[in-house]
């Protein structure tokens, strides 16, 4: 492993989930030397877990819609997306995503198979997406779903059968990176 030396460190925002540490750090070149010190912004959110789910007795994909402020200004603010949502501290992926399905579209989780781990923006940010896939009937939907009401959320349930999602695909329709991953996967799979 290449060396870091990290010459300073700070935080120099930290509010509610999000912090911003700036750092003067030096790292091994490929050709062996250290660079020159150079100055980095992390963005730090934590780890967060989502998942693709299938019901096996409708043959259709769920996702989820819900407004996303970020992505307002560039368009389109309401994103299609599988389930997601932050691994609170101490908290497993696996329990974070079940807890997180059954918020947002009240459904209870049996298996879930892992499909990847990466990182979201690693030019700017920490924060890694663990991915699954879930299947789930009819009977395993326990509650309404929705959100969780503390954090203001409004969520759709949305269902699309196979064709209908590989159509939003090819269309280039999905705009959000750990949903096409997971559709990628899916559509791989098939």
């Amino acid at each position: 492993m290449r060396k870091v030396d990290i010459q300073q460190q700070r935080t120099i925002f930290d509010e509610k989930h999000f912090k911003i540490q700036e750092a003067t750090l030096r790292f091994e070149k490929f050709n062996g030397q250290m660079s020159e010190p150079v100055q980095r912004l992390v963005f730090e959110r934590g780890d967060s877990a989502a998942a693709l789910l299938f019901n096996r007795d409708t043959q259709k994909v769920i996702l989820i819609n819900q407004f996303r402020y970020p992505t307002y200004e560039k368009g389109p603010g309401w994103l299609t997306e599988v389930v997601a949502g932050s691994i609170n501290e101490n908290e497993q992926p696996e329990a974070c995503i079940r807890r997180e399905i059954h918020e947002e579209i009240g459904y209870q989780v049996h298996d879930l198979t892992y499909i990847a781990t990466f990182y979201v923006s690693p030019g700017g940010s920490s924060e890694r997406i663990i991915l699954y896939y879930a299947e789930v009937g009819n009977a395993d939907q326990v509650a309404a779903g929705g959100g969780a009401a503390g954090e203001h959320e409004d969520i759709e349930q949305v269902e699309l059968s196979l064709n209908e999602l590989w159509s939003l695909l090819e269309q280039g329709k999905i705009n959000d990176a750990k949903t096409l991953i997971a559709v990628q996967w899916l559509q791989r799979k098939q």
